[in-house]
């Protein structure tokens, strides 16, 4: 199944072929003897390969150099640091009397990467627990997650 490991994987050769089926999918014979690795992007079925094979463009292009416009960009979003991304606010700071959070507003950049490493820790804790398991958590994030599972 494609993940973000596949992708960065992926993103290391210096170029790569897709070959993308149609109905029923691609001639046995270039199965056998051309493809090198096959490659899901779920358990469902298209009627062809050409949209999951954009997703893997995308999700391979985004980490190649000079793509983003960030070039830390892809290093801290969801899955490539092991849990899902903080939540992201813009401007202005209130939008329809909605306030962004205070703490993003001091100015403060511990104070403001400490919450949203816990805003990750949080987000990933109450919707997909399970990448908790395999993600890299400091002695604090231990503690933030023990929090979160008593409250």
């Amino acid at each position: 199944m494609f993940n973000q490991a596949i992708a960065q994987e992926l993103s290391a050769h210096p170029r790569i072929a897709l070959i993308c089926g149609r109905y029923e999918g691609i001639d046995e014979r270039i199965r056998e003897h051309l493809v090198t690795d096959e490659i899901s992007i779920g358990d469902f079925v298209l009627t062809g390969g050409e949209l999951p094979a954009l997703i893997l463009i995308d999700a391979i292009a985004r980490l190649l150099p000079d793509v983003l416009g960030d070039p830390t960009g892809a290093q801290d979003d969801s899955h490539a640091m092991g849990l899902l991304e903080y939540p992201h606010y813009t401007r202005p700071p209130e939008f329809r009397g909605w306030k962004a959070p205070d703490i993003l507003l001091s100015g403060d950049h511990a104070k403001i990467d400490k919450w949203r490493r816990q805003q990750a820790l949080e987000r990933t804790f109450k919707k997909r627990p399970d990448m908790l398991e395999k993600a890299e958590l400091t002695k604090e994030d231990l503690k933030f997650i023990e929090k979160l599972k008593s409250s």
